[in-house]
């Protein structure tokens, strides 16, 4: 691939109510020098208002990846993802789970609702490198 080729950064969302947590992520995007623009939404329905643009949010440019916890308050990761598969707009937006929840009915219905991959928080070392292939190989929707 020549330099001409190569994609532009893709955004990220991290949606977690945790700050620890949330910078966990962003250290571990930062450790691994990549230069994707990261928002931060402190739940489903906050990351949804940002998806959109609305309610005085900055909207996130698309493309974007989302890492997204489980467990939040006023909308968790699973209701957020059923929102976002039935918004026309953002159906189609990549989303993985980054979470501490081992529960199976947690890992099936994220998968049904179609993520790219479940993930543990204690993974997150190993995740940024992973991920930084995938955005980089990875020829998203523009």
């Amino acid at each position: 691939m020549t330099a001409d080729a190569l994609p532009e950064p893709v955004n990220v969302l991290i949606v977690e109510d945790d700050e620890i947590d949330a910078e966990v992520v962003k250290r571990a995007f930062r450790k691994n020098n990549l230069n994707h623009r990261i928002y931060h939404a402190r739940c489903g329905a906050d990351a949804l208002a940002m998806l959109r643009g609305e309610q005085r949010q900055e909207k996130v440019p698309q493309p974007c990846i989302m890492l997204v916890d489980v467990n939040m308050p006023q909308m968790n990761g699973i209701e957020f993802l059923h929102k976002l598969r039935h918004d026309q707009n953002l159906a189609q937006c990549t989303a993985f789970m980054l979470s501490t929840s081992r529960r199976d009915a947690d890992i099936s219905e994220a998968y049904r609702l179609g993520v790219a991959g479940y993930f543990l928080k204690e993974t997150v070392e190993d995740l940024v490198p992973m991920l930084a292939m995938y955005l980089h190989i990875n020829l998203f929707m523009r």
